[in-house]
């Protein structure tokens, strides 16, 4: 059965002036354990600003975005369109938009390639991808999601190369696809390129991309 429901007026707040869940969709996220692609979608479309994901046909609600996380995620999605558009490698997309990984999971990642192959339909979401970049957010369980989860996940789906870019440890570690697990390619620190695998020539410098991140106005 899909669920549908109309967009929240407003969010209440909470104790520490975070807006929290709206209330009926506490409700309807934690009365049903099971939820098709279908579902989930109809959810997305109409909840507003919130991140979710759907992981083995449950729901996950992730952080809300800062502007240091978006300042990086932009200088990446820069770096890469300025790479991929002129030598028409695919399309560059950034969140929020789910990726079909494989039944009963869509992910969002930050950022994704996708080859023409995987957009059968521009108003649907594209079939797995080619490359992923995360930006991490803070908090052992983001850590958690994106260093060990998202891994087995786009590793399951078989995306070529995933990139987390991690401001913690200021690293750009990537990950290329070695049978059904993700080897390291490299783990790239402040004062070096990190540089892909599957795109001969692209790299961008790692201290620049958390620059990014740190610069004011």
């Amino acid at each position: 059965m899909a669920t549908t429901m109309s967009r929240p007026k407003k969010p209440s707040r909470s104790g520490n002036d975070k807006p929290a869940m709206p209330a009926d969709v506490v409700r309807l996220i934690s009365a049903q354990d099971h939820w098709t692609e279908a579902e989930f979608l109809a959810l997305d479309n109409n909840i507003g600003a919130w991140m979710i994901e759907l992981v083995n046909h449950r729901l996950e609600i992730l952080p809300m975005p800062t502007p240091y996380h978006q300042d990086i995620v932009i200088f990446l999605l820069m770096a890469l369109r300025e790479f991929v558009m002129p030598r028409r490698l695919g399309r560059v997309y950034v969140s929020p938009m789910p990726v079909h990984l494989f039944p009963g999971t869509m992910r969002e990642p930050d950022i994704v390639l996708v080859k023409k192959h995987r957009l059968k339909d521009k108003r649907k979401p594209p079939e797995g991808a080619d490359l992923v970049m995360e930006v991490v957010s803070p908090g052992t369980d983001n850590h958690v999601r994106d260093l060990e989860d998202k891994r087995a996940d786009y590793a399951k789906a078989k995306i070529p190369e995933y990139w987390i870019v991690d401001p913690e440890t200021k690293t750009i570690t990537v990950l290329t696809l070695s049978g059904r697990s993700y080897k390291v390619h490299g783990e790239f620190k402040a004062g070096k390129m990190a540089v892909s695998k599957l795109l001969k020539g692209f790299k961008v410098a790692v201290s620049d991309v958390f620059a990014a991140g740190d610069a004011k106005g």
